[in-house]
């Protein structure tokens, strides 16, 4: 004998779960994060989603000081002395710090931009470590006797887009951006004159 739901309706309450289990919004995204739309599915690094960047980013934002009185050049003059040099880099670079971000950002950026064949070693990073990721989603991938974490992924990825990178200039790249970041950065640090005003606005931030 028989009791209970019959059994055809048992199938169909199993099947309705596992599809509901299968596209739940934990599962979609391999980091167990959650969330919907295109980004939330692509994989990031466990820590880092799409929200984190962009709250860091908006944060970032907000503090910069107005970009017509960073570069207004009644404000700037010669130290008198290495002491008052010193003071002015501590505090500005306290002051404008989300301005000189954007500085580095922007210098990174144009260094990409101006250099096709970096380019190209960029996508041919971003492509393998892709697909090395995806591999390791489907079976886990052992070398040596041991599973590729995300770190071991990007290593390998960026093993096999080394030459690219290579033929690129990425290290005279690299330092070309810090390089010209410091330039800009300890220049506009050392001759930008102190003012109370921007002090006295931070510290209300930090209050």
């Amino acid at each position: 004998m028989f009791s209970g739901v019959p059994k055809g309706e048992n199938v169909l309450v199993d099947m309705d779960s596992k599809g509901g289990d299968l596209f739940s919004a934990e599962d979609a995204h391999p980091t167990g994060t959650g969330g919907t739309g295109v980004l939330s599915r692509l994989w990031l690094p466990k820590g880092i989603s799409a929200s984190v960047a962009k709250e860091w980013f908006d944060r970032r934002r907000l503090s910069i000081r107005p970009w017509a009185s960073f570069v207004d050049q009644r404000k700037f003059s010669k130290p008198r002395n290495f002491g008052e040099l010193c003071q002015r880099v501590v505090k500005n670079v306290e002051v404008y710090n989300s301005n000189y971000t954007f500085i580095f950002l922007g210098l990174i950026l144009y260094c990409i931009i101006s250099s096709p064949m970096l380019l190209i070693a960029l996508a041919v990073f971003a492509g393998a470590f892709y697909i090395i990721h995806l591999k390791s989603l489907e079976s886990k991938l052992v070398v040596l006797g041991k599973e590729l974490t995300v770190p071991h992924q990007m290593s390998l990825a960026g093993l096999v887009s080394l030459p690219v990178f290579w033929l690129a200039g990425a290290g005279a790249a690299v330092f070309w951006v810090l390089g010209a970041t410091l330039f800009v950065i300890g220049t506009h640090a050392a001759f930008r004159e102190l003012e109370s005003s921007d002090f006295d606005e931070l510290l209300m931030e930090q209050v």
